[in-house]
Formats: C-alpha cells, structure tokens, sequence
C-alpha cells in the first residue's frame, strides 16, 4: 500500500495549464500516481496508507524562492516557518555577492560584520565549514526547506584580492576562476554579484565576464544585482546582458525592477530591452517580490569608496568629520553609487532593525522622522547611527512603483523572489508574506495574473532555471514537494506594521513527501536538503 493518498485536489500542476481535479499518490518521496477524474468517472480509486482530504484545496509544485537570505537562518531557526509556512519548499541562497563559503577565517570575519545586517552576527553558529561543499555538507544535516546555492562573487573576490577598489592581477583572476570553478563542481547552481555593495562592485565588466565564462562551462547562471536601480538603470541592465552574452552564460536578473523617481512608469523599456535580447539568442530570466519597498542595510547607501577596505575602514571614515562631511556631500548631492546614483531622500529610508537593543527606537521611523524628533539634520542622524550600531542597521527604502511591479511580474520570464531579510524588529514583509501576497492579492483580488500562469512562475521556470528534471510540476515520478492552498482564502498575514505575521488559507506543505506544515502548523520535520547543480547532459 502507498504512503499517502491526496484525494480530490485541484491540481495546478506549474506548466500554465489548466486545473484538473485528482487524486495524488505520494511513495517515497515522490509522486508515484495520479489518476485524474477518479471519483466522477467511477474509477477504482487509490489506496494508501494514509488519505487527506483535498476537497476545495489546490495542489500545486512546492514555490520556489529565487532569491532569498536564510544562509544562516537555515542553521539558527529549525522551525524556518517564515518560509515553509508560505509553502516555498526551495531557497535559492548565496545572494548578492556575499554571502559565507568560500571563506578562510580572516574574510569569514570580515563577511559576518559586512553583512550582519542580511543574517546576524552568527554568533549562534558553528562556522564549521570554509568550502561551497562544506557548506553544502552542513545543510544536508537536515534543514526545513531545501536550499540551492550561488558561489557569492564578492566573498570571492575578498578573499583573493581584499577589499581594495583595484583591478584583479592576473594570478589573482587565475585564482578567482579557480575558486568559482571548485564552487560549483562541489554543487553550487551558480555565481551571484552584488554590483552596490563592496568588494564585489569593484570588480570591472571583464573582470565579470571571466567568471562568468567559468560559470558557463558547468553549466550554472550568472545572478547579478547590477550596478543600479536608480539613475542608469537600463544601463546596468544592458551591461549584464551584453557581458552575459559575451561569455556565453545564462542570467538571471536578481530583484529585477525600476526604482526611485527617475525610473516611474519606465518597466516597459525594460522588458523591450530583454526581449529583444531573447530575440537574439541570450538565456535569461529574472525574479521580483510584489511589493514597492526595497530593503537592505544603512550602509549599503554610502558611496563605494566609503567602504573600500571593509567596515573597520568605513567606521574610521564615518568617525572622522573632513571625511564624513565628504559622504554626506556624495549622498545628498551628487548621488551615491551606494544608493543607485540618486541623491538620497531620507524621508523614504526607514529603519527596520538595528543590531543593538538599545537603539530599538529607530526602528519603524525614517531617518527624517528621527532627525526630526532629534533636532537634527538627517545626515547627522544617519551617520550616528551607523557608527553606534557598527554598520548594522538595516532599512525599507520606499523607492518603488506599482506599475513597474505588475508589468515585470506579467512577463514571461518572470520568476518569483522574496529578497527575504530575517533579521531585524520590522523586517520587510515580503520575508513571510512574498508567495501568498501573489497568489491573494494580485491573482485573487487584482487578476494581474491568473492562477496557473502565476503558479508557473513560482513553480516551473524557477525549476527550468536551476537545471532541476524533476521539480518544478506535479508530475508522476516527480519530487514530492508541494502545497496544497485555498485560492478563496490564500493570503499574507504580514504588513508593514506586523511584518512577522505567518499566512493564511495554507494548511498543508510537503517536502520530500513528508508534511513540514500540516493543518496548518510547522511540523518538526527536518525534510530539507541542498540541492546541487544538475551537470548539463
């Protein structure tokens, strides 16, 4: 007899076609059976071991989050019910550039303070790996949901050359290829860069194209947060289609959207420039969470050459006042790099956590709103901040616009991603409430999407991308991840103001056949495992 039977579902399987009703078997792991229509046409149906009633409930592939920051919150939190509650059962980590193998100890330190903000001081944890394959290792110990990993360019690039804003030497680049290349033998899916945050930014468009050819020859993709969001944009898009292109890689457009002022209303140019670039031969794909905000640490805003040598560099040039005085200038009037080349509006950065609980009255309040509480400029606000928080705080940047959002999440290579930072008193609500909010908001209440198209983009493409055979679509000898929803209730539970609220309208999520939510309640199930890359046929 089977494992478990899933009687009477509406099954969206993640191909964009319509629903059927169904019974599910589950052995194993894996789908063994599904026989369609069983009960209207009288068909002798499947037994098992176990039966769950599916009757009113949508079952579709498990979501796959193409972009998250659970590196360490995968170790910390078993539980992780701010993923496995929004019925994700796949993470892809290693983000932006930076992220914690490979290391060696001296940048292993020099990670944990730079982006403490993202994950925590990780005091917590047992850093006892320093290889992608460690690391990899580690989560096969049994995490809540599975985890894919990019090797994080930036990380690379720290250890080999430092923090330095200088071109690579050539045994550097030699040794840079090497550690890309190991990386991705020992299961990563690809190469991640954060081209706004130190020390990846520093790396020149060759110098990316070379790691990326690395990339190519395994078969992986390349995932950049490009060199701006802001002033430029289209620019740093084009840059990474033509490097991309030039080395013969796929991309994958990390958070892909159009922001602050400059950018209203402009998606479609956007997507005229990727279309045009399928036309023309390149791979590409990208991902987006449906929320305007964005969210990063304080310091991310501060002009690259502020950063240059790492945060005990940055904390020595903030403290002194010829120095600091010359940031604030690149800040509010030129436009830092940092802050994608806008001169920044300190009325829409909002603290969401700081590092220090004796500083918890920032959070939920721009650096305005502080300033002016303090009778103080803002930059004077800011930069105290930064230097009594040691470059910990983290923000919502209330930089974005609708539109652009509903145009990008419409377009064929859309995938789905949270961006999701753990940390911090208010984080962004798209930590635990991306997937629903899809599925609720802009299918249910807005119609942007329909169900199964906008299922196929956190099921599918995301699985097509990560070279993934048997994920992705509710398929027989498929894996067993997958959730079952109420399409009239499905929705998230957290907002800017309760922003660690879980979802409703998701009672059951299954990873490897094995139910990590149930009824609507984490389990103590550990299903989870890293998922290596898929060599190329």
């Amino acid at each position: 007899m089977e494992e478990l039977v899933i009687r009477d579902a509406d099954v969206v399987d993640g191909s964009g076609a319509d629903a059927y009703r169904a019974d599910v078997v589950v052995d194993g792991g894996r789908i063994t059976s599904i026989v369609k229509e069983a009960a209207a046409a009288g068909c002798q149906r499947p037994k098992a071991r176990r039966e769950l009633d599916a009757e009113g409930l949508v079952l579709s592939p498990g979501f796959v989050d193409m972009h998250a920051h659970s590196d360490l919150a995968l170790l910390r939190d078993p539980d992780h019910s701010a993923k496995a509650a929004q019925g994700v059962t796949l993470e892809v980590i290693g983000q932006d550039g930076l992220s914690y193998a490979p290391v060696d100890d001296r940048t292993l330190g020099e990670v944990r303070r730079a982006i403490a903000g993202w994950n925590g001081p990780g005091d917590d944890i047992d850093f006892d790996w320093r290889t992608v394959g460690e690391y990899l290792d580690r989560l096969d110990g049994g995490i809540a949901v599975n985890a894919a990993y990019l090797i994080p360019q930036g990380t690379v690039r720290a250890l080999v050359v430092g923090w330095e804003d200088r071109e690579a030497t050539p045994d550097e680049l030699d040794r840079m290829r090497r550690l890309v290349a190991e990386g991705l033998e020992q299961g990563a899916v690809g190469m991640s860069s954060g081209l706004t945050y130190t020390p990846g930014m520093y790396a020149r468009g060759a110098e990316l194209t070379e790691l990326c050819r690395v990339v190519a020859s395994y078969g992986g993709y390349y995932c950049p947060h490009h060199r701006s969001y802001g002033a430029g944009a289209l620019q740093a898009y084009e840059e990474m289609v033509a490097l991309t292109r030039e080395a013969g890689c796929s991309l994958h457009l990390a958070h892909a959207t159009m922001n602050f002022g400059v950018n209203k209303g402009r998606a479609p140019e956007l997507l005229a420039l990727l279309d045009e670039a399928l036309a023309a031969g390149s791979d590409i794909s990208l991902d987006t969470y449906p929320y305007t905000p964005g969210c990063t640490t304080l310091a991310a805003v501060l002009p690259s050459w502020a950063s240059e040598g790492g945060p005990e560099e940055t904390l020595r040039r903030l403290a002194d006042e010829e120095t600091a005085a010359r940031v604030r200038h690149h800040l509010e009037v030129t436009g830092s790099d940092g802050c994608h080349g806008v001169p920044v509006e300190w009325d829409t950065i909002e603290i969401s956590g700081v590092g220090d609980p004796a500083l918890a009255d920032f959070v939920g309040r721009t650096i305005q709103e502080s300033a002016d509480r303090r009778r103080e400029a803002p930059w004077v606000t800011a930069r105290g901040l930064l230097l009594a928080d040691r470059l910990a705080p983290t923000i919502l940047q209330h930089v974005g616009h609708e539109e652009n959002v509903r145009a990008i999440m419409r377009h064929r290579l859309h995938t789905g991603g949270s961006d999701g930072i753990l940390q911090g008193a208010k984080p962004h609500p798209r930590a635990y409430g991306t997937f629903p909010h899809y599925l609720g908001h802009y299918v249910r209440e807005l119609g942007v999407l329909s169900l199964e198209e906008c299922v196929a983009h956190l099921t599918s493409r995301p699985a097509a991308r990560l070279r993934l055979p048997d994920r992705g679509l509710v398929r027989e000898g498929y894996k067993a991840d997958l959730v079952l929803f109420d399409p009239a209730t499905v929705a998230a539970g957290s907002t800017f103001a309760e922003p660690r609220t879980l979802p409703t309208g998701i009672p059951h999520v299954l990873v490897d056949g094995r139910f990590v939510i149930e009824d609507g309640r984490r389990t103590d199930v550990l299903a989870g495992r890293a998922v290596r890359r898929t060599p190329p046929a």
